[in-house]
């Protein structure tokens, strides 16, 4: 729910804001159709609340051991391109403004996602001793 209000409350309003302002010449009219407006705000609305389960994913796939936070730790700085991208490709506008508004969460969802490794990973291991 936190990464769809993000979508509607944050980014659509820029994304839509700078789709309504932007001319390519004095001869083109900007006509925006609701079917237009719709698509926007849904594509936006649910692609940042899709991205926002990333700390879910990487519980899951720590839990069957396809993921470790040393694995993430080492391509982090990989992964900080990785967001750059999706952001780009999240966000309709070539606006720079709305990608970093999508691409700063993601990095603070990557690192919490490494906490939640850790504690999966760690609490895997004790019941491993344990037994």
């Amino acid at each position: 729910m936190l990464g769809v209000s993000f979508g509607y409350y944050v980014i659509t309003p820029l994304s839509i804001n700078f789709l309504g302002n932007y001319k390519v010449s004095a001869e083109i009219a900007n006509s925006i159709s609701m079917d237009s407006y719709i698509n926007t705000v849904t594509v936006l609305s649910m692609s940042t609340g899709i991205i926002f389960e990333l700390p879910m994913v990487v519980y899951f796939l720590s839990k069957l051991g396809i993921l470790s936070p040393e694995f993430m730790r080492k391509y982090r700085k990989h992964a900080m391109v990785f967001n750059l991208i999706i952001a780009a490709l999240i966000t309709p506008s070539p606006d720079v403004t709305s990608q970093l508004l999508v691409a700063i969460p993601l990095f603070f969802l990557y690192e919490i996602s490494i906490y939640v490794s850790k504690a999966v990973v760690s609490k895997k291991r004790r019941l491993e001793k344990a037994t």
